[in-house]
C-alpha cells in the first residue's frame, strides 16, 4: 500500500510545489482566458452541436533519465521487488548540522559513550512493512554536499570504506504504525540505527581540540560532510520489500551520542534539519519486465502502458484532434484512463497524476502544465479535463503533441501505475470524449 502520514513539509514545500517538481523543468505559459463557449455566446450564432467518443488513442511509455532529487519532501529508504516493474532501491545522502556551537565536554577522560543512534521519523511507506538491513557510511567526498549543486536520482558521493553500523545491529523491523520509546518518552515512529561508538568518540575528541571546527556549521561541514544511508537486502523475492518515507526535517530526526559523565547521563545531538543538503539516490531496474518491453517497443503500449516514480512516464497521443473544425467551441473534453489495480494490494496508484505537454515540437524537453488527473477508486480510473487544452489546439495557440502523465509524487514516492491501453483485453479501455459547438 501507499501510506503517507501527514507532516510539516520542508522549506515551504506544499503539494503544488511537489507537482511542479514532478515534471522537472516546466515552463507554464498563461494564456488569456478564452470566453468562447460560455453563456455569453449568442444562441443565434450556434449552427450545429456534436459529440465524439471514438477518437483513436496511441499509448506508450517513455523514460525520464535526469530526475532531480535534492532536498525532497521525503527521504526515501528501502528496496523491493515489484512483480510488474522490477526492482527499486532508494538511498539517502544527507548532511548533519550542529545543535549548538562550541560544545564543552569538560574532561573527556570522565566520559564513557553508551551508544550512538541515528534516528529519523517515519512518514509512510510503499509496498510491505518488515525487516530490512541497513548500512551507514560517512561521506568523504572532497566537495561534500553543497547548496548550489543539483543532485539527480543517479547522483552519488564518495564515502568511507566500511559501514558504521555494528555487526548484529543492521536488521531493523520497519513499521510506521508503531510508536517509538526514547528514554521515558513515547514519540512518533522512527527508524533508529545504531552506529559504532568510535564514531561518537571522533566527534567528541574533535570538539575537545577547540580548533574552530565547532564554531560554525561551515567549519563543521568541512570536518564531517554527512552520511550515506542505504539498505543492503540482497536478492528479494517478487512482491517482497518496500520503500519507506522519512521526514528529515522533523526535530527528532538527528544523530544522538548518549554518554555518561561523572555518573550523569547526557546526550549530544547533530541535527538533520531544513538547512541540510540531502538527496535520494534511486535505482529503478525494469530489465526483463513488460515495462521494459513497452519502453523498447512503443507499439506494445497499445495493450498496456506504465508510469512510475523516478523513471517512467505514460504518454497518450490523440491524432484526431487535428481534424476538429476550426470554428468549434469545446464545451467538454474528458480523457478517461482506466488502470489495473486490485483494492488493498501493496502497490496502489496514488491519488493524482500530473499532465503536461511539450511547449512545441522544437522544444520537446520543456513542458507546459495542463493540470491534474484525479483518481476515482470506485471506477479505478484517472479522469482528466482537457477542455482548455483542446480549445487552445483548435485556436492555434498550442500544437497537438504528446500528453505526458506521471504520478503526482514523481520524485517523492514509490508510486507506479499500470494503464489499460486501447487494445487491452480488459473491459475498461481508455476513452477520449468531447462535446462541442460550431458557430
Amino acid at each position: 500500500m501507499n501510506n503517507i502520514q501527514p507532516f510539516t513539509w520542508r522549506k515551504g514545500l506544499v503539494l503544488s510545489a511537489t507537482f511542479l517538481l514532478s515534471v522537472l523543468i516546466i515552463t507554464s505559459c498563461k494564456k488569456k482566458e478564452n470566453l468562447l463557449g460560455k453563456n455569453s455566446i449568442n444562441q443565434n450564432e450556434l449552427l450545429s452541436s456534436g459529440g465524439i467518443d471514438t477518437f483513436s488513442l496511441i499509448t506508450f511509455t517513455i523514460v525520464e533519465d535526469s530526475v532531480i532529487s535534492d532536498n525532497p519532501a521525503f527521504g526515501i529508504l528501502g528496496s523491493y521487488n515489484d512483480p510488474v516493474f522490477g526492482t527499486v532501491n532508494s538511498e539517502i545522502y544527507t548532511q548533519l548540522r550542529l545543535a549548538g556551537l562550541s560544545p564543552n565536554f569538560g574532561d573527556i577522560n570522565t566520559i564513557s559513550i553508551d551508544s550512538v543512534v541515528l534516528g529519523i521519523e517515519h512518514a509512510g511507506y510503499y509496498g510491505e512493512i518488515g525487516n530490512q538491513t541497513f548500512e551507514v557510511f560517512e561521506i568523504n567526498d572532497v566537495d561534500g554536499l553543497t547548496m548550489d549543486s543539483t543532485y539527480y536520482s543517479f547522483s552519488t558521493k564518495a564515502t568511507t570504506g566500511s559501514s558504521l553500523v555494528p555487526l548484529g545491529m543492521e536488521t531493523l523491523d520497519l513499521n510506521p504504525s508503531n510508536l517509538t520509546v526514547i528514554g521515558n518518552d513515547t514519540v512518533d515512529a522512527q527508524i533508529r540505527i545504531h552506529l559504532d561508538t568510535n564514531f561518537g568518540w571522533n566527534i567528541i575528541n574533535k570538539a575537545n581540540l577547540n580548533d574552530g571546527t565547532f564554531d560554525s556549521n561551515d567549519a563543521f561541514l568541512d570536518f564531517f560532510k554527512g552520511f550515506h544511508i542505504r539498505t543492503n537486502n540482497g536478492m528479494q523475492a517478487s512482491g517482497e520489500g518496500g520503500l519507506f518515507y522519512f521526514n528529515l526535517g522533523d526535530p527528532l530526526s538527528k544523530m544522538t551520542i548518549y554518554y555518561t559523565q561523572d555518573a550523569s547521563q547526557k546526550t549530544y545531538d547533530l541535527n538533520i534539519n531544513s538547512e541540510c543538503v540531502d538527496f535520494n539516490h534511486v535505482d529503478v531496474i525494469n530489465t526483463g519486465t513488460d515495462v521494459q518491453n513497452v519502453i523498447n517497443t512503443p507499439g506494445n503500449g497499445q495493450v498496456q502502458f506504465y508510469a512510475q516514480a523516478f523513471k517512467n512516464r505514460a504518454v497518450v497521443q490523440i491524432p484526431g484532434l487535428d481534424n476538429l473544425p476550426t470554428n468549434a467551441v469545446i464545451h467538454k473534453a474528458t480523457l478517461e484512463l482506466p488502470i489495473q489495480y486490485q483494492t488493498g494490494t501493496n502497490y496502489n496508484p496514488g491519488f493524482d497524476i500530473s499532465v503536461v505537454t511539450p511547449i512545441s515540437a522544437n522544444q520537446p524537453e520543456i513542458y507546459s502544465i495542463i493540470g491534474l488527473g484525479a483518481y476515482d477508486a470506485s471506477r479505478k480510473q484517472f479522469t482528466i479535463d482537457l477542455r482548455n487544452h483542446v480549445q487552445a489546439i483548435i485556436n492555434g495557440d498550442k500544437e497537438n503533441l504528446d500528453l505526458i502523465f506521471s504520478p503526482i509524487l514523481f520524485i517523492t514516492s514509490g508510486d507506479r501505475i499500470i494503464f489499460n491501453g486501447p487494445l487491452t483485453t480488459n473491459k475498461a479501455k481508455p476513452k477520449f470524449t468531447i462535446v462541442y459547438t460550431e458557430f
